[in-house]
C-alpha cells in the first residue's frame, strides 16, 4: 500500500510540474438560474481565477437534454475539464447525468463514489440522490455535480481542485 501511495504521489507531483495551464468549461444546468442569481458559477469562476485557470466558457442552460449534450460538445472543444453543476437528481427534469454518462469514454466511478461518502458527512442519507458523475470525453475531463451551492463547493474543494492536474496529466500520457 505504501507503494502504491507513492507511486500516486510521484505521478501528481509530475502532473503539477507539467501540466501549468488549465482551460476549465462552467456549465451550471437551471431552469431558473441567470447570471445574477448563479452562486455556482460566480463561486467557480472566482475558484478558477485565484488558481489561475483560465475559464473559456461559462454558459447557463436549461436542464434539456440536447442541450447538454450541445454544451458538452462545446465545451470540450475548447476546455481541459468541463464541470456540469445542476442536474443530477433523480426528478423527470434531472437529465445531466443520463446525457452524460451516456457521452463518457471512460467513466471515473471513484468520483461519484468519494464525492458521496463525503457528501452523507455532511448531509446524511439524503447523500444517495445524487447522482455525481465523471469521465472523460474526446480529451476532456468531465464532472457533474448538484446545484446545490455546498455540493458544488465540497467537489471543488475537496476532489476537483485538487486533482484536475493529475487527472489530465493521467489521460494524455
Amino acid at each position: 500500500m505504501e507503494n502504491e501511495s507513492q507511486s500516486s504521489s510521484v505521478h501528481q507531483h509530475k502532473a503539477q510540474e507539467q501540466i501549468s495551464h488549465i482551460k476549465l468549461a462552467v456549465i451550471t444546468v437551471s431552469d431558473s438560474r441567470t447570471q445574477e442569481t448563479d452562486s455556482n458559477g460566480q463561486y467557480l469562476l472566482q475558484q478558477a481565477q485565484q488558481k489561475e485557470i483560465e475559464v473559456p466558457l461559462y454558459r447557463i442552460i436549461p436542464d434539456e437534454g440536447s442541450l447538454v449534450a450541445e454544451a458538452l460538445d462545446q465545451a470540450s472543444q475548447i476546455a481541459d475539464v468541463v464541470l456540469f453543476n445542476g442536474g443530477t437528481g433523480i426528478s423527470k427534469r434531472d437529465t445531466t447525468f443520463d446525457i452524460l454518462s451516456q457521452k463518457f469514454t471512460k467513466p471515473i466511478p471513484g468520483f461519484g463514489e468519494l464525492f458521496r461518502m463525503l457528501s452523507y458527512e455532511q448531509i446524511g442519507s439524503a447523500a444517495m440522490l445524487s447522482r455525481a458523475s465523471a469521465g472523460i470525453y474526446q480529451g476532456t475531463v468531465v464532472f457533474c455535480v448538484p446545484g446545490s451551492h455546498a455540493a458544488v463547493q465540497l467537489a471543488w474543494e475537496k476532489l476537483i481542485s485538487e486533482q484536475m492536474a493529475h487527472l489530465l496529466w493521467e489521460i494524455r500520457r
